[in-house]
């Protein structure tokens, strides 16, 4: 059902909210990109590095954490849940995806999706809740005044909201400037185009390859703190069941070769989806439109907007 035309809540709302959770799936679809250039697979386990942050720092925030009863800072808590989703990722990269280096791609991907089914399993044992409250979000803290707004498009754009893209954008720009201008980028590369040669001149594949799961990893889990923080609810996979396919989606849209293609195709399928859900009001529209939005770019246009391959 198409429903009647707000200018507020179809124009104003939907551009503002469809930028901010298209920079996730902006920041997911990068970590995909990377250790797709790094080790050609897709890793189906990168959003959930994402929920093990942001379960982490709320646990840490209410002094829940591993049994230890010491109430975090809003800031340290945010910390210490990025450091366990970084870490979650390197330790993917040491024991999964190292053992199985010299075994074809399809093994590694179906490895990846072992650690995902592995780490919801884990975390309902090591955060034992069927839903939470998430973690409090910048204006929860009182970090900054709530009340102050700035009008636009019809729609009251908050500083938290402000905040929350620059921060995304700025992760986005820090990560395509590290791939394209610094040497480990450039070391990233040369494995990805020609493993053999980049061996021979001395480039170590196996330290490439941590650190892209390591970039990932941090990826994963800044968009993850990012997206759950004020959510109504927490649960162990909640960010692969939210993410994960527009993650996929911004990265095959944007081009799997691309790193900024992968961030302009997450602001994308974040716009599909929630001008969507302004226009139309049967369950489920988004993710029709962002499902068919993928189709269509396999089918019609497979090497993306910005990409050389798929």
């Amino acid at each position: 059902m198409i429903l009647a035309f707000d200018p507020q809540q179809q124009l104003g709302q939907p551009l503002v909210l469809g930028v901010i959770e298209g920079s996730v799936y902006g920041l997911i679809a990068l970590g995909l990109v990377l250790l797709y250039k790094s080790n050609r697979i897709f890793n189906f386990a990168q959003a959930e590095f994402g929920t093990i942050a942001a379960l982490t720092a709320y646990f840490g925030y209410n002094g829940k954490l591993f049994g230890i009863p010491w109430h975090m800072p809003w800031i340290v808590a945010v910390i210490v849940g990025i450091f366990l989703g970084t870490l979650s990722a390197v330790l993917t990269e040491r024991l999964v995806i190292r053992p199985l280096f010299h075994q074809p791609k399809v093994i590694m991907v179906v490895g990846t999706v072992g650690v995902l089914l592995a780490s919801i399993a884990v975390e309902y044992l090591v955060f034992p809740t069927g839903g939470v409250a998430a973690l409090p979000s910048v204006t929860d803290v009182g970090l900054h005044d709530p009340a102050f707004r700035v009008g636009f498009a019809g729609y009251n754009v908050s500083w938290e909201q402000v905040l929350t893209l620059l921060v995304l954008v700025a992760m986005a720009l820090a990560a395509v400037a590290f791939f394209r201008y610094s040497r480990q980028g450039t070391a990233i590369l040369a494995v990805s185009q020609e493993p053999t040669a980049a061996a021979t001149v001395g480039i170590s594949i196996s330290r490439v390859s941590l650190l892209t799961w390591t970039l990932a990893g941090f990826l994963g889990s800044v968009a993850g703190i990012v997206s759950i923080g004020g959510a109504p609810l927490l649960v162990p996979g909640i960010m692969t069941g939210t993410a994960l396919v527009g993650g996929i989606t911004a990265a095959v849209l944007g081009g799997v070769t691309s790193m900024p293609g992968a961030f302009v195709g997450g602001l994308l399928v974040g716009l599909v989806h929630q001008y969507t859900q302004a226009f139309l009001s049967f369950p489920g529209a988004q993710n029709v439109a962002v499902g068919l939005v993928l189709l269509l770019v396999l089918l019609v246009f497979p090497r993306g907007l910005l990409g050389s391959e798929t």
